[in-house]
């Protein structure tokens, strides 16, 4: 008996010793009570307003915390950020492409995190290896084209990238601006991957003529091919479907390039110097939820969600827009190294080639 009760006594003073450790406090309950005690988040966004909006008041909805926000294109927030130089007037920056995150990462603008909810990312493809960015959904580019406007001038759809320099779509494009946007800045990193630095850049130039309007935000071009003013827009996929099923143009095409694309990864991230770093903190982890994800298919916003417990937006998938239609040669790590070189580049070889650089044509506003 005496065996039994010693035994008992250990098993009882092993349990006792290990449950502080069984019962210590949930790391995320932590981090919502240091949010709480901050009590206000301010917000940098770069998707589309609907949803930065819904995202934004569920987040406050959900933690009680004061949450505002402000819509800028990914071209925007580095220059405003870069200005602050170390005194952020927002606390996280949301959405938009990640090629603007990783210079500003570079710059040191951008504090990095390692999130508890890391752990539902689909692919390491998904986050910055350093953890300054964590990723949220995924999108193709690729052409929205107008089908009424090219059957009445007598053209067919372009299937290539190459296809886009016949002359007979002279006026009929519309990409964004290289300086405001993260959408071309993708464009000219996949060219110079797919031709070669020399003739990527040429291939842009030539492109230039054709070009009618490079819009400020990379979202330009799709909300005009509906209407008609655009005929051929380069862009983000998902941003036709939005045209197609929530404005009704089913004028719309959305063509994959035969000759190869490659896709934006939609981060979250958080402002080095940050007022409120805790809410920020807690921003990320909600970002990395089904909570803030799925609101994407309710707003309008039909990309690819990348986190493993979230349900995919079903319009998406019905229109055959698989993140597997990437071009498997293109290097993630190198355009993180060579965007702002490529971009200087094609920029510099327009302006030499006599193009029309002025506000009108490259629009800031």
């Amino acid at each position: 008996m005496k065996k039994i009760l010693a035994l008992l006594l250990a098993l009882v003073m092993v349990v006792a010793l290990a449950a502080p450790t069984a019962f210590a406090d949930d790391p995320m309950e932590e981090l919502i009570a240091a949010a709480k005690a901050e009590g206000e988040l301010v917000v940098y966004g770069s998707c589309e307003e609907p949803y930065l909006a819904a995202a934004c008041q569920k987040f406050e909805q959900l933690y009680g915390i004061k949450t505002s926000f402000q819509r800028l294109s990914t071209g925007e927030v580095p220059s405003k950020i870069e200005e602050e130089n170390g005194k952020p007037s927002a606390d996280v920056w949301f959405g938009g492409t990640n090629n603007p995150y990783d210079a500003l990462a570079a710059k040191g603008f951008l504090e990095p995190y390692e999130a508890i909810n890391d752990v539902h990312l689909l692919s390491p493809l998904y986050k910055d290896p350093n953890n300054y960015w964590h990723g949220i959904y995924t999108g193709l580019l690729g052409f929205m084209v107008n089908t009424e406007e090219l059957e009445y001038l007598g053209l067919e759809a372009p299937e290539t990238w190459d296809d886009l320099l016949k002359p007979e779509y002279k006026d009929l494009i519309w990409l964004s601006n290289y300086k405001t946007a993260g959408t071309p800045k993708l464009v000219a990193n996949l060219m110079i991957q797919l031709k070669g630095k020399e003739e990527g850049i040429q291939y842009l130039v030539d492109l230039d003529k054709n070009v009618q309007v490079y819009t400020k935000s990379g979202s330009g071009p799709s909300k005009n091919v509906g209407i008609g003013q655009c005929v051929i827009g380069i862009g983000f996929l998902h941003d036709g479907i939005t045209q197609i099923v929530d404005n009704g143009y089913d004028n719309v095409r959305l063509i994959v390039p035969k000759d190869g694309t490659t896709c934006e990864i939609g981060p979250v991230a958080i402002f080095k110097g940050a007022a409120h770093p805790n809410a920020a903190k807690l921003f990320v982890e909600f970002a990395l939820s089904p909570d803030c994800v799925e609101l994407a298919d309710d707003t309008g916003s039909y990309q690819f969600l990348v986190i493993d417990n979230a349900e995919q937006p079903a319009v998406a998938t019905e229109f055959g827009l698989d993140p597997s239609l990437v071009w498997e040669g293109y290097d993630f790590a190198r355009a993180v190294e060579e965007t702002n070189e490529n971009v200087e580049a094609v920029m510099a070889a327009i302006e030499a080639a006599g193009s029309d650089v002025g506000e009108d044509r490259f629009q800031t506003s």
